[in-house]
């Protein structure tokens, strides 16, 4: 299972495998089943294998039982028949991570499903919640948070905020391709621009405007995030500030590019991704001098539901 996981983690995402390294043997490990998991449940809900062009499914409900069949047996213990999910029902065993947010995640694979758009920024807030904030709570107790602790949960949360946020503004055009916007209507109202036509050409400024618009976001949740690393290991601690700083640069040059980030898909070179990983390790000593964990969290953040 750990080597299935390792080989997934390899292929989808090269930042999270990269700042894996950085873990310690065993939460690395556990880091990489957790991911493996997040990556199947994505591929068979999108119709995909580790990401790549995004396929129009026509039976979303079906791919959704699936998921939730398959999450629910991996919960239980019962073996699946497919390392991902037993891998995941391991992880979750082992670190007493409450089922609450695995099944929190689903209902971010339910909205596609239903093919929802989002009316407001709090309703897009809330489906990158659901879809990493989740995740970043579930790492958070792997990486040794008390499930009780919701302050240092909420920081987590934030950094899964951070890292959505940051898809949303690269990927516009490949959702538009696949007749998906994650783009608040409010949003595109206030700009003139009428739902389902965001990319034409001619509304590039206005989708510029919208794009830096999501990289301050970012940078405000990857900011809040920070103020979470002091409850954190060293190492695990160095991982989670290298992972903030490889993925914000993606908002980062979405921001930068302005009305060419969608000319070519936002990556991170991996001299650049190295340079955060020395940057990170520089950081961790003074972290929790740098970002107390005792400052307030900034009253604007949406707040993720704790019930």
């Amino acid at each position: 299972m750990v080597a299935h996981a390792r080989d997934s983690i390899a292929r989808g995402s090269k930042s999270f495998a990269m700042a894996s390294k950085l873990f310690d043997r065993v939460t690395r490990e556990r880091a990489w089943l957790l991911y493996a998991w997040c990556r199947k449940c994505d591929d068979i809900a999108d119709g995909q294998d580790h990401g790549g062009t995004m396929r129009g499914v026509a039976d979303g409900q079906a791919r959704l039982s699936t998921l939730r069949v398959l999450t629910d047996a991996a919960l239980r213990g019962d073996p699946t028949g497919d390392p991902a999910f037993d891998g995941f029902g391991v992880v979750m065993r082992e670190c007493a991570i409450p089922h609450r947010y695995a099944h929190d995640l689903l209902e971010g694979f339910a909205l596609d499903a239903r093919d929802w758009r989002p009316r407001s920024e709090a309703d897009m807030l809330r489906y990158c919640y659901h879809v990493a904030g989740a995740v970043g709570c579930m790492m958070a107790v792997l990486m040794g948070v008390d499930p009780e602790d919701e302050a240092t949960l909420d920081r987590a949360c934030d950094l899964g905020i951070a890292f959505q946020l940051a898809n949303i503004a690269r990927d516009i055009s490949e959702d538009e391709l696949a007749d998906r916007c994650y783009l608040p209507v409010e949003w595109l109202v206030e700009m003139d621009m009428p739902p389902g036509e965001h990319m034409k050409p001619w509304l590039r400024p206005q989708l510029a405007i919208l794009g830096q618009r999501l990289a301050d976001m970012a940078a405000a949740y990857e900011d809040s995030a920070r103020h979470g690393t002091g409850a954190l290991p060293a190492r695990a601690a160095w991982a989670v500030l290298a992972a903030a700083g490889i993925y914000g640069d993606i908002a980062r040059e979405v921001a930068r590019r302005g009305e060419h980030a969608w000319d070519h898909r936002v990556v991170t070179p991996g001299r650049e991704k190295l340079g955060w990983v020395i940057r990170a390790g520089r950081q961790v000593p003074g972290r929790a001098r740098r970002w107390p964990a005792g400052a307030a969290r900034a009253v604007e953040l949406w707040t993720r539901p704790t019930v």
